[in-house]
């Protein structure tokens, strides 16, 4: 019998105090990698359809990779980054002119980041007291929300409700907890949903963080996969400047998820607090990293294409999901299918939540799917599946088609 080393009842609250480390609960993307290792275990022959996979399935491009190169044998890059390099910083200045019409300062409205990741756990630490509050959509992101809590602040949880079409119903939040609220934390377009922000939504996103004295923070990391219209961002909106910030990252849309890089821009002294919260955490990214990254976002082809390819590979899973009574729809914005789960089986077996039906699909049919339950029983499928070309799309999308046929579901 183990005993508790000495050390275990200094473990934070935050993470679990006393009882840290012992809790029996599971993850649900662990319980969907032991479901994946269960299915391949038992049917060794048949493929697994992962539709669960989050990240990009192609490298970054040849041209960023050969910046890349350069740079990394430059002694001029060997030395700590901290807060950032000037050619990073421009680069995104041109790029948002570009593509958004918004002219940030890159000295003062812009700042790097490790990835978005990290921004989006560091901005609670710029305003976050205990007892202070984050309005927090969900499904999503948990990070902002956890750096919360771990700040001493509590999450309220702003559902998005297919009945709401998605949107967080900002008029419906109780009058104490506006009183506590400094961040609303938001994120278009959305993961998991698809939903895309639109002009209307993000005045309506500045009205009431100027009502409220609440500070914004718009995470764009899925900006440039926008279908219906051109990519929006919530600075190109009157006064979005005013009320807080846009986080954006170079993952989805340039194919660089494990390059880490992102940033933050938007108001001058929001930046300026995230970026002395930075500078006590990390000692900024490689600089070859930064200035390859600089290189990719001069090139507005390669979003392009990866919008192109993300865009086609969801109309091909909508054709193949439709016939099967899934009420699928192409996203406005992200590499995401967020479709409503089915309630059972025409056999009879009833299914108690989302994450019951992706289990089954799992284990019974070897297709992937993420599942979600916080606004009601959704799954989620991803389109960064690995096929090389448009014929391995389309096999891929026949045999999901061919497995479905098996099955009878009900809606």
């Amino acid at each position: 019998m183990m005993t508790d080393p000495y050390f275990q009842p200094l473990f934070a609250e935050r993470i679990g105090g006393v009882n840290y480390g012992k809790s029996t609960d599971i993850y649900k993307f662990e319980k969907i990698k032991r479901a994946k290792r269960k299915a391949l275990a038992d049917f060794p022959d048949r493929q697994l359809l992962d539709f669960g996979i989050g990240e990009n399935d192609d490298m970054a491009d040849e041209s960023v990779r050969r910046a890349m190169a350069q740079e990394i044998n430059k002694l001029e890059n060997r030395g700590y980054a901290d807060n950032g390099c000037l050619e990073f910083k421009e680069a995104v200045a041109r790029f948002m002119t570009r593509e958004f019409g918004v002219e940030l300062d890159p000295a003062t409205e812009i700042n790097h980041a490790i990835g978005s990741k990290p921004a989006l756990a560091m901005l609670p630490q710029c305003f976050i007291n205990p007892g202070d509050v984050t309005l927090l959509t969900v499904p999503g992101y948990p990070v902002a929300g956890t750096h919360t809590r771990y700040c001493g602040g509590e999450v309220y949880r702003l559902p998005l409700a297919a009945e709401n079409d998605f949107y967080p119903d900002l008029d419906g939040i109780p009058a104490d907890v506006l009183q506590r609220a400094k961040l609303l934390a938001i994120n278009y377009p959305n993961s998991p949903t698809g939903q895309v922000a639109t002009a209307a939504f993000y005045e309506k996103v500045v009205a009431f963080a100027k009502r409220n004295h609440i500070v914004v923070v718009q995470d764009a990391a899925h900006v440039m996969f926008s279908y219906r219209d051109k990519p929006l961002s919530f600075l190109q909106t009157p006064g979005a400047r005013d009320v807080g910030v846009e986080v954006h990252s170079l993952s989805k849309g340039w194919n660089m998820i494990g390059w880490r890089m992102g940033w933050v821009c938007g108001h001058p002294l929001i930046v300026r607090a995230f970026s002395d919260v930075k500078d006590n955490s990390d000692s900024g990214q490689f600089l070859a990293t930064q200035k390859a990254a600089a290189a990719a976002l001069d090139n507005p082809d390669i979003p392009r294409k990866a919008r192109e390819k993300y865009h086609r590979r969801l109309r091909k899973l909508v054709d193949a999901l439709t016939p099967f009574g899934f009420d699928a729809q192409v996203p406005g914005g992200s590499y995401f299918l967020y479709t409503a789960a089915p309630k059972g089986l025409q056999a009879g077996r009833t299914f108690a939540n989302a994450e019951e039906v992706s289990q089954y699909l799992i284990t019974d049919r070897s297709i992937c799917t993420v599942p979600w339950d916080d606004a009601g029983p959704f799954l989620r499928f991803s389109v960064t599946y690995l096929a090389e070309t448009e014929r391995d799309e389309d096999d891929l999308m026949a045999e999901l088609a061919a497995r479905l046929s098996e099955i009878h579901f009900v809606f």
